[in-house]
């Protein structure tokens, strides 16, 4: 009994130690870590009070504070990637008309980019060309004309085709 209540006394210092280390650690943490909220706001000396806090997060509101994230401006950084499933989108969003004309014809160049970037290899873009002339002709019929729409039905006909299905699921 006694050497379990010993073993209970170090365990309770151990824990009260690391947790006072813990809370003694400074927390680099002054708000909003970037944009130009954080560079007008970074010589307030009290950068952890609610005021500059919030001045920081309003400035950043501007509008400015995307351009500084995708930019790598103000304190920002980035990979330079977007995200993996909004890649294919945005392309179909900037190139929408020349993939429209080149899915109802079955090929193109707009066409073989897109499917670059939804991850389907060369020796697979035949059966993917094939397939996105079919999608094109029922998203007509279903009136669906957007670019979003246009991207999510070649991905969900993916998914189901034969071959394509195993690309989708690997990316």
């Amino acid at each position: 009994m006694m050497k379990k209540l010993m073993i209970m006394r170090l365990g309770i210092v151990f824990v009260s130690l690391q947790a006072g280390l813990a809370l003694s650690t400074p927390n680099p943490d002054t708000g909003p870590g970037c944009g130009l909220g954080k560079v007008l706001w970074s010589g307030y000396k009290s950068q952890k009070n609610i005021a500059p806090q919030v001045m920081m997060g309003t400035t950043n509101i501007t509008g400015l504070y995307p351009f500084a994230i995708s930019s790598g401006t103000s304190g920002c950084t980035n990979d330079g990637r977007i995200w993996t499933e909004h890649k294919a989108t945005m392309f179909a969003s900037i190139n929408f008309e020349n993939l429209s004309q080149e899915m109802a014809q079955g090929q193109g160049e707009h066409l073989a980019s897109l499917a670059t970037l939804m991850g389907v290899p060369v020796e697979h873009r035949a059966e993917f060309y094939a397939m996105a002339q079919e999608r094109y002709t029922s998203l007509v019929q279903a009136g669906e004309t957007s670019p979003t729409a246009m991207v999510k039905a070649l991905y969900d006909a993916m998914a189901r085709h034969p071959i394509l299905a195993r690309l989708y699921v690997l990316r």
